[in-house]
């Protein structure tokens, strides 16, 4: 009975997923196109309206967006009645549901924030540096929380979630999400100086400017670079630690994924971070904690089931030895 009803959650679940990836880039394009004053300084109203009659592009860029990010809001709100109505107290679909909502909520109270305090068009203060970075950096997290969410009602998994992993692999797994999340940050900061200072050349990029945005540049992509080889080297960490063939599988698209993003890195900076760019750059980040968050979750839940003899390529399950080769 359980499983039927994680079964008939995870639809909404992963249907929301989806739907916040539409979310995220809508957002990132508001703020690509300078439209984040499309309403004025007017929050939830738009320039005093509830219905405004947009007389520019702007306005509609952003107007569309809220309406977009209200839409994600009562589906995560269903997500939690839904929960809560049709799962037992305790159960991690509930506290998966709970944070997706409190997580929303954030995302919601920074964007009212810029838009109250002016952290947009041609703002460019450390506030809305550290606003924009936050913003991205909260995205990332609801992100996880609600990829969390439907993984657990796909797997069909008991009541509470238990870590059965080791403590190295734990903390390893734990310390390459905040690792993660913290390149989406920089990210968000660097395509903010990207967007009011857009670069000429490439040389521009590395050459020395006045202002922080610009100074920070070469932050980001030294961080994501060096995070990016970890996560590589920690997928291949749960394969040698003896994860189930399908964790191996998602593995190996997390680090092609991995590289996928750093090729996209790398266009963006050769192609002087145009628009769409800058959106596939994101997608791409994305669809890469996606990945990883499903491969820890996977990981954590599982105790290894062998262990590999890395000369022989064998590996020992429960006093039986089978050729890997």
């Amino acid at each position: 009975m359980a499983k039927q009803k994680q079964s008939s959650y995870q639809w909404l679940a992963w249907s929301t997923v989806g739907y916040t990836l539409l979310v995220i880039m809508f957002g990132a394009f508001v703020r690509a196109t300078g439209s984040g004053a499309g309403c004025g300084e007017h929050w939830p109203l738009c320039n005093g309206q509830v219905l405004p009659r947009p007389e520019q592009i702007e306005t509609i860029i952003e107007f569309t967006h809220r309406i977009t990010s209200g839409i994600l809001l009562i589906m995560v709100l269903i997500g939690v009645v839904w929960a809560y109505r049709k799962f037992p107290k305790g159960h991690v679909i509930r506290h998966g549901a709970t944070l997706s909502l409190v997580f929303v909520l954030i995302e919601a109270a920074i964007g009212a924030g810029l838009v109250l305090l002016q952290l947009v068009e041609e703002n460019s203060t450390p506030l809305r540096a550290i606003a924009v970075g936050a913003h991205l950096f909260n995205t990332f997290l609801l992100l996880a929380v609600m990829t969390y969410t439907a993984w657990y009602t796909s797997r069909g998994y008991s009541e509470r979630f238990r870590i059965r992993a080791k403590g190295k692999a734990v903390f390893m797994i734990i310390t390459g999400l905040v690792l993660y999340g913290l390149v989406g940050a920089t990210g968000a900061i660097t395509a903010l100086g990207d967007t009011l200072f857009p670069v000429g050349s490439v040389a521009a990029v590395e050459g020395a400017a006045t202002h922080f945005l610009i100074k920070l540049r070469v932050i980001h992509p030294i961080l994501a670079v060096a995070v990016s080889f970890f996560i590589i080297w920690l997928a291949g960490f749960i394969r040698n630690e003896g994860a189930l063939p399908h964790v191996n599988r998602t593995s190996y698209w997390l680090q092609i994924g991995v590289i996928t993003q750093l090729i996209g890195g790398v266009m963006n900076i050769l192609l002087l971070a145009p628009t769409w760019m800058q959106l596939v750059h994101l997608l791409l980040a994305d669809l890469v904690m996606i990945l990883f968050v499903i491969v820890s979750m996977e990981s954590l839940s599982f105790a290894p089931l062998y262990k590999i003899d890395r000369k022989t390529k064998k590996h020992t399950a429960m006093g039986l030895q089978t050729s890997l080769s």
